[in-house]
């Protein structure tokens, strides 16, 4: 008989999860507790931007004409309770208001919520990102409030997506982990997974805390590498070198490799920064915290990048003021192919430069709603064009396509003063040169 998976939790990571185990053959049943997103799932349309996805979705939503009806939508917790053999948890873990640690109270109350509707054999499996120790409680509270007792079994498997890449991570991922307390449950997880693993995915079993620690090791490795080369880029500024030609070098070392060697103005977005945070807050609480002190300075590093890009832009002004300035910001996401402003650096500068008196408008392909609702006071303009129109100063913040494919000599003739700061170091300083701009990007005073 051919599983039954249900998806609690239909953000941006259960949306996606649920679109792709239907494309993977699935009856799939999801469930979130907000009307207003089950409704619009239900017409096919999602509530966020990721490329693919809602093409996925029309592809299977039961009741869209022509799609193959293996997705549906719900409130009832015991129409997915009777409905599942799998149930994939993927709400939010988001950071704790005024902490470092991680608030699990989402997932607390799914579990709490599932568990009295689970009345035969089950396997439930985490995928959100939470703190070591979490699967091992979760695990007990399962048994304890089902009415299938030791029958409910609990499985780890976190997620590693990309936003931008989402559809494409979760149906063909670079590796498929799984914390497993039995045959049972890596025999279940294995026919889940059957389709990418025929393709090659390796498919990693391990305990609990190893699966629960591997997103936030992951995700602490790629903050690390950010923030190395960001340092780098500070010293650069500091001893006249260029920090790309220094990235480029160190990139052949196999050892260290070329990706996530561009300088910039740092990571952002819903998951690095607070999952390496709550990551040193339960290393505290293990006591281990001396094990991650480092992260303490990956995340200042990250956060100092702001500023700088703040004070570049001073610098950049006749007068050294912003006052009266206008300024054009080129992106508001937190990276490209994505509408996420959570903890955008984009916007947090913007933010900063409006504040000490800067006329700021901020233009980006897909999150200008988000950023508008985010930060009302801001300017906002349709197209690059408008928001650089009588410019004294362009910041280009998010690495979109559209921008890097932008013709300066265009740009030159409706901007105010011809001056770009690349914050991004994605644009050709040399093009841009050509067409009369001045040119500058952090870490690179001499390019």
């Amino acid at each position: 008989m051919a599983l039954k998976i249900t998806v609690i939790g239909t953000g941006y990571l259960g949306a996606t999860h649920a679109a792709a185990m239907a494309e993977l053959g699935f009856e799939v049943l999801g469930l979130d507790v907000v009307p207003e997103k089950i409704e619009m799932l239900q017409r096919g349309e999602v509530p966020m931007y990721e490329p693919g996805l809602e093409e996925l979705l029309r592809k299977h939503v039961a009741g869209i004409e022509g799609s193959t009806g293996r997705l549906r939508f719900t409130m009832d917790w015991a129409e997915v309770g009777a409905f599942g053999d799998i149930h994939f948890v993927c709400v939010n873990t988001p950071q704790k208001h005024g902490e470092y640690a991680c608030d699990m109270s989402y997932v607390d109350a799914a579990f709490e919520t599932l568990a009295p509707h689970l009345r035969g054999p089950a396997l439930v499996v985490g995928k959100s990102t939470v703190p070591v120790g979490s699967a091992e409680r979760l695990a007990a509270r399962l048994a304890e409030l089902s009415p299938a007792g030791e029958d409910a079994e609990l499985a780890w498997n976190p997620e590693f997506l990309r936003e931008g890449f989402a559809v494409k991570d979760t149906l063909h991922p670079d590796r498929i982990v799984v914390g497993v307390r039995s045959e049972r449950a890596e025999k279940l997880l294995r026919e889940v997974y059957v389709t990418p693993v025929a393709e090659g995915t390796p498919f990693v079993v391990t305990d609990f805390p190893t699966a629960e620690l591997v997103k936030t090791s992951a995700n602490s490795f790629l903050a690390t590498k950010i923030s190395f080369i960001n340092a780098m880029a500070e010293v650069c500024e500091a001893a006249g070198g260029d920090v790309a030609k220094l990235a480029e070098a160190i990139g052949h070392d196999e050892r260290i490799g070329k990706k996530f060697l561009r300088a910039g103005i740092g990571f952002g977005g819903g998951c690095l920064p607070k999952d390496i945070r709550a990551f040193m807050a339960r290393a505290g609480e293990l006591g281990a915290d001396q094990a991650l002190t480092f992260l303490r300075e990956i995340d200042s590093i990250n956060m100092r990048r702001r500023g700088q890009m703040v004070e570049m832009a001073r610098e950049a002004l006749w007068g050294g003021s912003f006052l009266g300035k206008r300024v054009a910001v080129l992106g508001a996401s937190f990276k490209p192919d994505s509408d996420d402003v959570r903890d955008s650096p984009a916007l947090n500068v913007a933010g900063q430069i409006h504040l000490q008196g800067g006329q700021v408008t901020v233009y980006d392909p897909k999150a200008m709603e988000n950023a508008r609702r985010l930060f009302p006071t801001l300017g906002y303009a349709g197209s690059a064009v408008e928001a650089v129109r009588g410019a004294d100063v362009v910041l280009h913040l998010t690495e979109w396509r559209e921008f890097r494919e932008l013709d300066p000599a265009v740009l030159g003739q409706v901007a105010g003063a011809q001056v770009i700061l690349d914050g991004r170091n994605a644009l050709d300083p040399e093009a841009w040169r050509r067409a009369g701009w001045t040119y500058r990007a952090m870490g690179r005073p001499t390019a």
